[in-house]
Parts: C-alpha cells; structure tokens; sequence
C-alpha cells in the first residue's frame, strides 16, 4: 500500500471516521482505522459494531494494500503536520509517513482482522437538505437520553409518509416532535428508531460539511446516510415499538398566551434562582382577565421571587409548575422569536409551538404539587 494526498484532504477524512473508534480492550481492532487503497480508491472505515463510517480520500495511489492503525493516534498526528503533500507507505506490518521534514512510522494490526461494516439496500431511498436535518436533530436529540432499562426511547423515531420526514425524541418527561419535507422520496412509508449515538455523530459530521444534500438508504435493522458519496454512516436500528406519543399531546387546550421567547427565557432563568434545590420547580400561573403571566418560584431557605408580564391571555385562568430546565430546553430550541404556550390544567402537559410555523411541537410534564 502505497498512497501520496495533501494533509487538508487527509485530515478531513480521519476526522470524519475517528471518532467513534473507541477503547475496546475485548477488540483492540475497534480502536483502529482501515485505510484500504483499492480500485483506484483511497477508502477510509471504523467502526464499533453498532456504527460503521466510510469515506473516501483524492490522491495519487502508487501500490495498492490495506492496514489499520490506532485511530486517535494516525488522526491526532496528521492534523499536527503542515498543510503540504503526505505519503504514506506500508513496509512490514508498520506505516511509513512522510510530510515535509516530518518522518514518522506507525504500528498497527491486519486488516483481515477489521469487522466487515454491513452493505445497505440502496434500491429506495429519501433525499432532504443537509441543513434542515441537521436543524431537526438539534431541536429534537436534546429531549432524549440512554436508558438502558427502556431502549426504545433511547433514539430518535423516525417516520417517514407523503414525503415527510417526522422526527420524535423523548425521555418521558417531555417530548419534542419536528416535521422536514423530503427532497426526494420512493414514496415508501417506515417507522423505525434510530440509536441517539447515531444521530449525535451524524450531527457532527454535519456540522463539518458543506454537502447540501443528504441520502437514506433504510433496510430491516440497518440505515444509511450518505453526503453526496463523501461519507457513509451505517447503524444498527433499534428494534422494538415506540410509545403511542400521540395519546399523550393535548388535542385541546384551555388557556393560551403567546410570548417573546427572549423575555421569557429571561424572566424563567432570573426565577430559576429561587427554586427549590432538586426539584427545579417553578410557577406560572395565566390570569385571563388581567391580561398577565405571573412567573414565580419559592425556597424556605434563600427566598421567594416573583415576575408578572403583561400578555394577551385567552381561555380561562390557569396555574401549572414546570420543571425549569425542561421549560427553558423547549424555549432555545424553538427557533423562533415568538413561543405559543398552551395549557390544559395543572396535571396536563403544556405544549409549546412556534408562533410562525407548524413544523415543531414541544410538550414538558407538569410537576404535580
């Protein structure tokens, strides 16, 4: 193996497939790269059973051969290195590396030994814009959280009809719900959950491209996502049914008000201060006929503080407490100026909307007094 390519080019690609080869002391091979040169290709892989990453590198191949080397190790010294042409050569069992005046040999193991990163039907597939997927993830992924004991809320569900993409993450205590028009669709419907690990490091690999476009490719128990044949992430499904959420968000409210999302936040974080340690509790209460939002929190042992802002209130009176974080979550990841809060009573959960579209739905549990 054999292989000359710039250390911009390089570095771009081990920091698209490094990450998520981890410490595994069972399998040291998991903590390793693939480097493949083959076909006139210069192809890059890790994987940790759950995930598999691939992408492919320009340059100029002299021999062909593939080898892997420790990931954090190849990835961490290369993007050291001066931006000017790499070679890289492998001559018994270490890589030989050579950029400018930098010299340098790394060991690493057989690629026979690296596990085979599993191929996905590519005969259907869903294409949406890069940056709208990423927007979805980042207003939705925030809501959920490993539980072991309750895999099936441990990732994002995706369901895919009338070429729309519905993404829904949860933790039980609250749940955010976000709607993405397709670019392209088989027209083929699924409902399925996506690991949140998935989801994070396709986030990630988002947020460091310029790719407009996204593919996805969905079999049984496996997804792709493909940037324009820059970057291949596999990953496993997560296999069971998730929870008929749709029973839990109010189909009617009895009290709305909508509020400036700056000033809210403002006046949640300033009461925040005098919640109670643990619980995180604070009040709203929305008086109809005052036309105010009284926003309050008490401890017995630091105070008591209280905020009424003046608002356009309709329905009845209503009081709930909310968790604060949980409320302020929903707030930042709204996305628009304006919040729409709605409420049933103080055992219902309150729904947050952006005031402009209908694409995201926000609902946090009460804490019941």
């Amino acid at each position: 193996m054999k292989f000359t390519c710039t250390q911009e080019n390089f570095n771009k690609a081990l920091s698209n497939v490094s990450h998520i080869a981890g410490r595994s002391v069972t399998l040291p091979i998991l903590n390793n790269i693939l480097l493949e040169v083959k076909d006139g290709l210069i192809n890059l892989s890790s994987t940790n059973l759950e995930i598999g990453i691939k992408t492919q590198l320009r340059g100029k191949i002299e021999k062909e051969g593939s080898f892997t080397v420790q990931a954090k190790l190849l990835a961490d010294y290369i993007n050291l290195l001066p931006k000017e042409k790499i070679s890289l050569e492998l001559k018994d069992q270490t890589v030989y590396i050579e950029c400018q005046k930098h010299e340098t040999y790394i060991k690493g193991l057989e690629s026979s030994d690296f596990p085979v990163i599993p191929e996905v039907n590519k005969d259907k597939k869903v294409k949406l814009k890069s940056i709208d997927l990423k927007k979805a993830l980042n207003q939705v992924m925030f809501s959920v959280t490993l539980d072991e004991s309750r895999p099936e809320i441990s990732g994002i569900f995706f369901s895919i009809s009338n070429n729309k993409l519905l993404l829904v993450g949860t933790d039980s205590y609250r749940l955010a719900e976000k709607s993405i028009a397709l670019t392209d669709s088989s027209g083929e419907e699924h409902k399925i959950i996506v690991p949140l690990r998935t989801l994070q490091e396709l986030n990630r690999i988002l947020s460091e491209t310029n790719q407009e476009e996204i593919i996805i490719y969905i079999n049984d128990s496996q997804i792709m996502f493909v940037l324009e044949d820059e970057v291949e992430l596999v990953s496993r499904l997560i296999e069971g049914q998730y929870p008929d959420y749709k029973q839990i968000i109010p189909t009617e409210s009895k009290t709305q008000t909508k509020v400036k999302v700056e000033e809210l936040s403002r006046i949640i974080k300033s009461v925040s201060l005098f919640c109670k340690p643990g619980v995180n509790d604070v009040k709203l209460n929305l008086l109809e006929e005052k036309n105010e939002l009284i926003v309050s929190a008490a401890n017995s042992g630091i105070g008591e503080n209280t905020v009424t802002l003046s608002t356009e209130i309709s329905g009845i009176d209503n009081e709930v407490v909310f968790n604060y974080r949980y409320f302020l979550d929903g707030l930042s990841n709204l996305g628009e100026d304006e919040v729409v809060l709605e409420l049933v009573n103080d055992n219902s959960p309150g729904v947050m909307k952006a005031d402009k579209n209908g694409n995201y739905l926000y609902i946090v549990m009460p804490i019941k007094q």
